[in-house]
């Protein structure tokens, strides 16, 4: 096979390399299906972070090489001996980190295809020899499956097709009310100023059971700030909710997402996990854009005040800023009103 893009033929093997983190690596899964669906005979390989792997284990089809973020030098060394009798067609280095660049190094591939240089950072593009075209103003899911595109692969609406367990159904099954419509609230992200304030949070759930009836679960890890959050929406709350934050795996949390009917989130993994199964997704979204890192099928459900936001701390458009830009300053959430959040969920309602 040629070192040239697209392939002219199905290539035997592909390398996928992409650490983390969760609502990234769900992205990946959009274009693993398509891959699996265009290209069937296809050995797929994908390396992985280690928490990742504890949601990524559920995907069939996949041969999964677990890399230690936190392992140091072993973890290269490990990833190299693991690699050792592996020479892929291609490598997809879909992750700009440098701790992910360095990594690529332990993988060989005739083919190195990464990110272009408008999306590049800690020298990613010297750990590649073939870049995705420049686009501008792309949502990640589109991003990611660029890669696709870029090798060869027809276009196609994106689908992820998640399985959901029989342990997952069963968790679903012991805590979800069927004679309700459920809202499951997922407070907290990894960036702590892109989250909402309890009091809102706890507002809009105690909304969502006097006016519709729906039954309130709040999930979420078990770090403390998830914990924290969870608690303090609990004791601002005048109604009734479950929480199950901390006691759910990331497979349970999967067959939560899939039976309820609206997931309301900041920018979050879970909330593209949420989009992934199907489930209608109100994205929260002031310090982020929701068109470019939203719930891929939710976006018209979103609260999005980033364009205020802009206004608000750089006096320009939106449009105007560098595409990814962040506006993590404290209160910025604010912006984002319990009325608009009401309505969302009111409009999801309705709709069904």
């Amino acid at each position: 096979m040629g070192k040239k893009l697209p392939l002219d033929s199905t290539p035997r093997k592909i390398c996928i390399l992409r650490l983390s983190a969760l609502g990234d690596v769900t992205h990946v899964i959009a274009l693993i299906r398509q891959i699996q669906n265009q290209w069937p005979e296809c050995e797929i390989t994908w390396v992985c972070g280690v928490f990742e792997y504890k949601f990524l284990r559920l995907i069939h089809g996949v041969r999964f090489i677990l890399f230690d973020k936190k392992g140091g030098l072993k973890s290269y060394r490990k990833l190299k001996h693991d690699l050792r009798h592996d020479t892929f067609d291609i490598l997809l280095h879909m992750q700009v980190a440098a701790r992910a660049n360095l990594a690529s190094v332990m993988i060989k591939a005739g083919i190195r295809l990464g990110w272009d240089k408008n999306r590049s950072r800690d020298l990613h593009s010297l750990f590649i020899n073939h870049s995705v075209p420049d686009a501008l103003m792309q949502h990640q899911q589109d991003g990611f499956l660029s890669f696709g595109t870029e090798m060869g692969l027809q276009p196609a609406t994106p689908e992820w097709n998640l399985p959901i367990t029989e342990n997952a159904v069963s968790f679903a099954d012991q805590n979800v009310h069927n004679d309700k419509p459920l809202l499951v609230i997922s407070a907290c992200s990894s960036h702590q100023l892109r989250n909402w304030s309890v009091e809102r949070y706890a507002a809009v759930a105690d909304y969502a059971i006097q006016t519709h009836g729906m039954q309130v679960i709040l999930s979420g890890g078990p770090s403390d700030i998830e914990i924290e959050t969870a608690d303090s929406i609990m004791g601002k709350m005048k109604e009734n909710a479950l929480n199950l934050v901390g006691k759910d795996t990331l497979e349970q949390l999967v067959g939560l997402l899939d039976r309820a009917d609206i997931v309301l989130s900041p920018d979050s993994g879970p909330a593209h996990l949420a989009n992934a199964v199907g489930t209608k997704v109100i994205g929260l979204y002031a310090c982020t854009w929701s068109r470019r890192s939203g719930p891929y099928n939710s976006l018209a459900c979103c609260v999005d005040k980033f364009a205020e936001a802009a206004t608000l701390r750089f006096s320009k458009t939106a449009e105007e800023l560098y595409w990814g830009t962040k506006i993590e300053y404290p209160g910025i959430m604010d912006l984002i009103s319990v009325d608009e959040v009401c309505a969302a969920v009111d409009k999801i309602i309705a709709s069904d």
